[in-house]
């Protein structure tokens, strides 16, 4: 039996929907969700939902009954999520989970020095924790995803072009799809235990090269400008941007232009068995329609 946390988000369901196309029923998925109103769509596919909260152990113990490959996909909550995989974790230890697998990040710098530690200092927890547990592991090193692209270059990105303080430093962005299938495929496969996977795309890229190739897409020069980090928050913050986004803009923009997520280190296509989506063939369906 495999399950699933974070099931009714983007990377949990993409995860669910790539055992199925490979053949696991349904029958043999098991869906763990915070809130079942929103779990309609996986009850639909056949997919047994259990509802439980990361901060609730009896829901969680409840849920792993039976469980021989649980999929940890972290929680959103960047100020307690060490304690509520902590939680998880242990349920996991106490039921007798056989496997127990990790969606953590790709980075270098693993001290307090980070300009990402709000994000990776919960991961390196998370992963020191699942060692310690004795339970059989994989984690999986996921680089920064493609498909936060546009939300990085926000909506009126043809217009206004690119105000990010990346410089030009490359990172190896993939997909979501192909790290939830090349998930899907560990799961499903055997003689992963006690392994890291580097997640991330065979090239890498710089942010001006891919506002580079989105002007080649839609056929029309777009601006790039890369200010200082203080630069940044002091616009961001005159133009009313949330507080929150400054920040995390700002520390992934400064994490990408320290090199945190260039590397030549990837075991993505290896799982696929294929080559993962490239950042020209993901522009061009994002942005194709706004010629």
């Amino acid at each position: 039996m495999i399950l699933i946390t974070g099931a009714t988000g983007h990377f949990g369901k993409s995860t669910i929907d790539f055992l199925l196309k490979k053949g696991i029923p349904s029958t043999n998925i098991v869906a763990l969700v915070r809130d079942e109103a929103k779990a309609g769509e996986l009850k639909a596919k056949g997919i047994t939902v259990k509802v439980g909260d990361y901060h609730n152990h009896g829901s969680l113990t409840a849920a792993f009954m039976g469980v021989d490959k649980l999929l940890l996909v972290s929680s959103s909550d960047l100020v307690d999520r060490t304690s509520q995989h902590q939680n998880v974790i242990a349920a996991a230890k106490e039921t007798g989970v056989k496997h127990i697998l990790y969606t953590s990040t790709e980075r270098k710098n693993e001290t307090a020095s980070s300009p990402i530690h709000f994000v990776s200092g919960s991961h390196i927890d998370t992963e020191n924790l699942i060692r310690e547990s004795g339970i059989p592991y994989t984690i999986f090193r996921n680089n920064l995803y493609l498909d936060m692209i546009p939300v990085f270059f926000g909506q009126q990105v043809l217009e206004k072009g690119v105000f990010l303080p990346t410089g030009e430093t490359k990172a190896a962005f993939a997909t979501r799809d192909d790290m939830a299938e090349a998930t899907a495929n560990v799961l499903i496969g055997e003689g992963h235990e006690n392994k890291a996977y580097a997640i991330s795309n065979m090239e890498n890229v710089s942010i001006p090269e891919i506002v580079k190739h989105l002007g080649e897409v839609v056929g029309k020069e777009i601006s790039y400008v890369s200010p200082t980090v203080e630069s940044f928050i002091e616009t961001m913050t005159k133009a009313g941007m949330p507080e929150q986004y400054i920040g995390m803009f700002a520390g992934f923009s400064e994490a990408i232009r320290q090199g945190e997520f260039e590397t030549i280190k990837t075991d993505l296509e290896q799982l696929l068995g294929r080559q993962a989506v490239s950042v020209k063939k993901f522009l061009k369906e994002v942005y194709s329609s706004k010629k």
